[in-house]
């Protein structure tokens, strides 16, 4: 149960990486494609090139061969291409230039900035004609190319972002799937406490008509007060609490009294309280566990000797408590993976508390829970944070 965690991480690292060979082999593949396009683009230009050539000589030229070169110019209906001589002045006539806009044709100055443009991304072609005469023949990308190249970057992103899309739906699934688990467990708990308790509470009326001064009734009846308490907690996850402005002082006193007589008289134990009333909208029965889920995680901490601290004190419009003990501290992975559930470093942890403790926080008060503060050897500071009334 302790691995969980850290194999949990393994998976969400694997995850992760596979996801990022995915989008990378994509980018890369598509890359290639499109290189491959180029080249054949490049070469498609270098016909259209040589059949002007060829259509320019003087040679009596057959009406087949004429009919060829013609379909070989026509034949480019994508790639923007234009005719110039060797000072880059384009050439005006019919089939020197193909899928130009018409309004660059008609500016001579946008001509001018196209075919610089087109000689920074590829050397234009090279066409010699009768005595030493030479002509270029600029070209660019065609649209289906140009709208290609951004492709697999939106492709890799679509794709990372479905994949990523159903890993967070997975995952809330599951931590939807295991907050029905803790709470189903929590009720069902309740409900199998709830029968033996009735019956207690029957048998302790009747030992106190018999032995009615009796000490050990007394204690025995504080005890099953307590089960009852404890059955209530275990009933109320999974439902939405009642939340009372009530005295926060008031709980928290009644929790320190409660658990200084159960824990170890070598253990310091100390509690620091506003010296006002503080009206926090909680729900007592719950709160209650959280505190003595914290004190209890603190007492193990430090093994039955120690100093112990609980503190209450506002700050803006929040009210905060802390835990403070002086036990063996956390480690950086502890403290991270404390909360979750099914964590425990105890030997015999079932590592339900704190993720009890957390939902209370989270879910019923919406507030906030974490370690404030821990090293080890040095001890650990857990800090409660609540909105004020």
């Amino acid at each position: 149960m302790k691995n969980r965690p850290f194999l949990s991480r393994i998976n969400n690292w694997f995850v992760f990486t596979l996801l990022t060979v995915i989008v990378i082999a994509l980018i890369v593949s598509s890359n290639i494609l499109i290189k491959s396009l180029r080249e054949k683009e490049a070469e498609r230009i270098k016909v259209f090139a040589t059949a002007l050539k060829i259509l320019q000589d003087n040679q009596q030229k057959s009406s087949e061969t004429q009919e060829l070169l013609f379909a070989i110019l026509t034949e480019n209906d994508q790639i923007p291409s234009i005719l110039t001589d060797e000072n880059r002045n384009p050439f005006i006539f019919d089939g020197s230039s193909r899928n130009i806009p018409k309004e660059i044709l008609d500016s001579p100055e946008e001509l001018k900035k196209l075919i610089s443009k087109m000689e920074n991304n590829y050397d234009p072609f090279e066409i010699e004609i009768s005595k030493g005469a030479k002509q270029l023949v600029f070209y660019d990308n065609s649209k289906l190319l140009n709208n290609l190249r951004y492709y697999p970057y939106f492709l890799g992103l679509f794709i990372l972002s479905y994949l990523l899309f159903i890993f967070w739906f997975l995952r809330t699934i599951k931590k939807t799937d295991e907050g029905y688990l803790w709470a189903g467990l929590a009720k069902e708990t309740a409900h199998q406490i709830g029968t033996p308790l009735s019956s207690m509470i029957g048998w302790m009326e009747i030992m106190k008509l018999e032995t009615p001064e009796s000490e050990g009734v007394y204690e025995i009846e504080k005890d099953i007060e307590r089960l009852r308490t404890i059955s209530e907690r275990f009933s109320k996850i999974g439902s939405v609490p009642e939340l009372n402005d009530l005295n926060f002082n008031e709980t928290i006193v009644q929790n320190y009294d409660y658990l200084k007589t159960r824990i170890s008289k070598k253990i310091d134990f100390s509690l620091h309280l506003p010296t006002y009333t503080v009206l926090v909208p909680h729900n007592k029965i719950l709160m209650s566990w959280v505190i003595e889920n914290l004190v209890k995680n603190a007492v193990d901490a430090m093994k039955g000797i120690g100093t112990l601290q609980m503190s209450v004190f506002e700050r803006n419009k929040n009210l905060l408590i802390e835990v403070k003990d002086s036990g063996s501290g956390m480690t950086k992975q502890q403290a991270r993976n404390a909360f979750k559930p099914g964590y425990s470093t105890k030997k015999r942890g079932w590592g339900l508390g704190l993720s009890l403790a957390r939902r209370v926080i989270h879910e019923y008060h919406n507030g906030d829970i974490k370690i404030s503060q821990t090293e080890v050897g040095k001890g650990t500071t857990f800090r409660i944070t609540i909105k004020k009334a």
